[in-house]
């Protein structure tokens, strides 16, 4: 593991957790003692991602993480939480056993997620990932949820 200060590639593990679907490891590089975290997963099959255009591409995760990112900026989730979600949104795609998934839904798994999660992320995301034209289509995906207060 190369130290992300000195980019040495010895380090010691200080400390070991697991989380959710990762072991998260603190470290201590040995050249500069700068302390870093890193996590790792187990690799699973490759979940295949189809375009819009039909172009296939493997599952990028830190697309998902990205988006998310971006709707709850600002939002009270740490790190952490945020991690958890990406992990749910995952492990939802992986459970549909299907060798090719539809990018339509990867953004319409990460719109439940968030919309189950925080309903100001949701309706970020949506507005972006739906392309709202005007206000009316807005509305329209705001109303359901003022009707579940």
């Amino acid at each position: 593991m190369r130290c992300p200060a000195c980019g040495h590639d010895d380090s010691k593990v200080v400390d070991s957790r697991d989380s959710a679907d990762a072991i998260r490891r603190r470290r201590e590089c040995l050249a500069c003692g700068e302390r870093f975290t890193s996590f790792e997963r187990i690799e699973g099959r490759v979940l295949w991602i189809v375009k819009k255009n039909g172009a296939k591409e493997p599952f990028q995760r830190d697309k998902v993480l990205s988006g998310i990112q971006l709707a709850l900026r600002k939002r009270p989730y740490g790190p952490e939480e945020i991690e958890r979600l990406v992990d749910k949104v995952a492990r939802a795609l992986e459970d549909r056993r299907e060798p090719l998934i539809p990018s339509s839904v990867v953004g319409e798994t990460v719109m439940d997620v968030l919309k189950e999660t925080d309903e100001v992320a949701y309706v970020r995301f949506a507005s972006v990932y739906r392309a709202f034209g005007n206000v009316d289509q807005f509305l329209a995906a705001i109303t359901p949820l003022r009707e579940k207060s």
